[in-house]
């Protein structure tokens, strides 16, 4: 008899280490964060897009001291000298509108544009922006794709002219995406099913290396998500009630350093399966309906 399946995403960001810049493409440079943990591997990918004199940076780091000195660098040694013209922001997590202020103070008063989210902005006047909107810099046509569900105001970004998505942290470059208290994975699985329609021929993460087939991928996510339905309703079934108990059962083939994370994952599917009346809480115990 076969061992049980215990998980469906079998790659991981654990000891991963990704060059500080690095073209990618003839329209994008990648520029790492210099933010490694558990919850953003190697670090915040952050992208230089555009071919001409004037940019357009997508995401900024969490605002770590050096990466100042590396986005100049990939700018005059990648971009052949080019100067940033404006930011565009994924969501409003730390790790991707932290670094505004750093890079304002390095590259001017740059205008900043992003999905509005009152009380997440960190008070920054911003250029609204939504589904189905458009940004353009020289050389590049970026498309918004609102994909809520690790955040209410995430966009992905689909790269008309290389047909690339730029998927902020909806899809990463391994591992699986973290749904945050103020998340909702009902949410994030309608998402990933937009992403999918799509059918980009690459995928530029917010952490991690290039998906190369991002179809793939996805369809990983969403199995991925079901399975780990199942092992919380049987864990449920088994008389569980407590979050680290499931996490426990759970993830076996990862180390406890991470399992503050993974309890986050779980509570997850337990806020979804609550909504839809399958689970009841009380206080900090779950149990079946």
């Amino acid at each position: 008899m076969s061992d049980p399946v215990t998980r469906v995403v079998t790659s991981s960001m654990i000891g991963m280490t990704m060059p500080d810049a690095a073209r990618w493409s003839e329209r994008v440079v990648v520029v790492l964060g210099q933010n490694p943990g558990p919850f953003t591997g190697p670090g915040t990918n952050t992208y230089v897009i555009g071919t001409g004199r004037r940019r357009l940076l997508l995401d900024t780091g969490q605002g770590i001291e050096g990466y100042d000195d590396i986005l100049t660098r990939a700018l005059e040694e990648l971009c052949d000298g080019a100067k940033l013209e404006r930011i565009v922001l994924t969501h409003a997590h730390p790790d991707h509108i932290g670094g505004v202020e750093r890079v304002r103070a390095r590259h001017g008063e740059l205008p900043l544009w992003k999905m509005p989210l009152a009380g997440s902005d960190r008070g920054h006047d911003v250029v609204a922006i939504g589904d189905g909107d458009v940004v353009e810099v020289e050389g590049a046509t970026l498309e918004a794709v609102w994909t809520p569900g690790h955040a209410r105001d995430h966009l992905c970004f689909r790269l008309r002219e290389e047909d690339v998505l730029l998927s902020g942290d909806q899809v990463l470059g391994a591992g699986t995406t973290v749904i945050p208290p103020d998340g909702d994975l009902g949410d994030y699985l309608e998402s990933l099913e937009r992403l999918r329609a799509l059918g980009s021929r690459r995928i530029f993460p917010a952490h991690g290396p290039v998906v190369e087939d991002p179809r793939a991928r996805i369809d990983e996510y969403l199995a991925h998500r079901a399975l780990r339905d199942v092992q919380i309703l049987e864990a449920l079934g088994a008389g569980l009630t407590q979050t680290a108990d499931m996490v426990r059962r759970i993830y076996v083939d990862i180390p406890e350093f991470l399992h503050r994370a993974a309890g986050v994952s779980v509570e997850a599917h337990l806020r979804r399966f609550e909504k839809q009346g399958r689970v009841r809480r009380d206080g900090d115990a779950w149990s079946l309906r």
